[in-house]
Parts: structure tokens; sequence; C-alpha cells
């Protein structure tokens, strides 16, 4: 039980400097709220307002392919970066081999990159 206590008061720190970083914001702060405050904001796309009528009628709007294209690029090139970590930690211990494997794996991130690069995935229209 020893061996946790470090954690559980980093822990601890870590959740005062939270809460107290959002009140301390919130009572300090100025609180001028106006209707593009409180409106959704999904990455540069402009909310649009729709009026709610009829059976069939939904509110809000229908986001570009490019949006999710954009979210799953980072997401596929963050997971593939985040197999990098373990990597570099234990490099000593696992010798050339791993190291042959690690450029086999960067080569193959860098080419998706480039494809995606050129095939304009990274432009925002």
């Amino acid at each position: 039980m020893n061996v946790y206590i470090p954690i559980l008061v980093l822990g601890g720190i870590a959740t005062a400097f939270a809460v107290g970083s959002v009140g301390i914001g919130s009572i300090a702060g100025p609180s001028r709220y106006n209707k593009s405050k409180l409106s959704a904001y999904e990455c540069g796309i402009e909310p649009t307002e729709t009026p709610v009528s009829g059976p069939h009628a939904t509110p809000g709007q229908r986001f570009p392919v490019k949006y999710y294209l954009t979210a799953m690029l980072f997401i596929v090139f963050d997971i593939e970066i985040v197999f990098l970590y373990p990597w570099a930690v234990s490099f000593d211990a696992l010798g050339v081999f791993a190291l042959v494997e690690m450029v086999v794996f960067m080569l193959a991130v860098f080419v998706a990159y480039a494809y995606v690069w050129r095939r304009g995935g990274l432009t925002w229209d």
C-alpha cells in the first residue's frame, strides 16, 4: 500500500489543481455571454440555424466528409506514434532486430503520410 501513496497524492494534487483552476476562472473571469459564445463550435464549421418543423425535420447540419477524414487521419497517425514510446523505453534491451523493425514501421508511416499528403487529405478547403 505504501507504494501507491505517492500516486494517490499526485492524483489528489492534480484534481485540486483542476477544480481550483475552473473555480477561480469562473469567479475571477468576466461573464459576458452572448449568442456566439453559447453556440456549438465544431472545428471551424459555422453552425446553421434550421427551423424544426414537420415530422421529418432534424436540427443541425451534416458535416462534410472532409471533417471525418481529418479526424480519422489524426487518430491513425496518433496511434502509430504511440507505438514509438514503448520502443524508445526499451531500446537498449531489444537490440538491432528492434531497430530494423522500427525503421520498417517508420517507413510504412511515412509512406502513408506521403500518400495522404499527395492525395490532398491534409488540405482544408
